[in-house]
């Protein structure tokens, strides 16, 4: 589908964008799913986190972040203290069916005039990587941005040097746009940002997948998936 159309004076121009704009903001609403439960950040989910982090023993989990590890629970309440009040970025914490939070991600760079949103400072214990639940908490985000705000564009931004994160984007259906070179400056150290996004009208194709491989029945008796998300 074309993307440009010729003005009156013979110049290429961007099409005709439909909808209402500027979009909703994201609310602090929690996001349930079958695997895992969002729930807007508090500080009541502090001390939970900070054990389930403790299981990364050598805090490796925590290179690519801007902040971390968590030194104790008191550091742990002063940060969650300060996310459960910030609108942008708005966390929300990775919960198990139990209630137990297992990690946090957030909406970022929230632009409701162009339907522009992000999804970042994704952050999962060992207990929650490489599970069910870890793939199905990043649907709820996109699933939310896209059929419930509207948003037209959902991206994600990892230092370039983070193998996993890149993995992990291009197995959720992003694509890559491309690096900013010196980007920031994160833990005194360089950080080249490399750029992702899945746009609103591959959304649909792509969600079909993620309900295809989120069914029970693409699980055998021990949980483990029995067709990869990459090759529905």
């Amino acid at each position: 589908m074309s993307l440009s159309r010729m003005n009156d004076f013979g110049q290429p121009v961007g099409t005709p964008v439909a909808g209402v704009f500027p979009r909703p903001r994201p609310s602090r609403s929690a996001l349930p799913g079958a695997f895992v439960r969002l729930e807007p950040l508090t500080p009541d989910h502090a001390p939970a986190l900070f054990e389930a982090f403790a299981e990364d023993r050598d805090g490796r989990g925590w290179t690519y972040l801007p902040r971390g590890p968590f030194k104790d629970h008191a550091d742990a309440a002063a940060w969650a203290a300060q996310a459960s009040a910030s609108e942008d970025p708005l966390y929300f914490a990775i919960c198990a069916p139990d209630g137990t939070p297992l990690g946090f991600c957030s909406y970022l760079r929230i632009d409701p005039a162009n339907g522009a949103i992000e999804v970042g400072f994704i952050h999962m214990s060992p207990r929650l990587q490489r599970t069910p639940a870890a793939t199905e908490a990043m649907f709820l985000m996109m699933a939310n941005a896209f059929d419930t705000l509207g948003y037209r564009r959902y991206e994600w931004k990892c230092d370039a040097l983070n193998t996993p994160s890149r993995r992990a984007a291009q197995r959720l259906g992003f694509s890559y746009e491309g690096t900013f070179r010196q980007a920031v400056i994160v833990k005194g150290r360089n950080r080249d940002t490399a750029w992702f996004s899945v746009i609103d009208s591959e959304w649909p194709a792509l969600k079909a997948r993620f309900e295809h491989w989120l069914d029970p029945a693409n699980f055998d008796a021990d949980g483990y998936q029995i067709t990869a998300l990459g090759r529905i």
